[in-house]
């Protein structure tokens, strides 16, 4: 794989290293590439399992919206704090909005 070049111009390949990099604002660690998490999927409410028919729990097991646009996703920092999180990204552009701020470490 081809190195990135910090003098002249780019290559093609490393141009296209740059726009596969998607940076995910862990609330602990600060942003992160995604290859240091787990992407888990769309967030969504677990139901409780003694309350719901076999129908809903399959439907809560499987079934997803995939919406082209924004989505609560839950995300797992693998390689950082080893933490989950939530956070809502707009699945077109990958833009974040209301992401966590990373917690000041004392």
């Amino acid at each position: 794989m081809d190195e990135i070049s910090t003098e002249g111009s780019a290559t093609p390949a490393s141009l296209a290293m740059l726009r596969d990099v998607l940076l995910v604002p862990c609330p602990v660690c600060g942003p992160r590439n995604s290859s240091d998490l787990v992407y888990k999927g769309e967030s969504v409410t677990r139901p409780d399992p003694n309350h719901v028919d076999e129908v809903e729990w399959r439907t809560y097991l499987y079934m997803r919206k995939n919406t082209a646009g924004w989505l609560k996703e839950t995300w797992y920092c693998r390689n950082g704090c080893q933490r989950y999180f939530s956070l809502d990204r707009n699945t077109i552009t990958n833009e974040f909005r209301n992401s966590p701020l990373p917690i000041k470490k004392t």
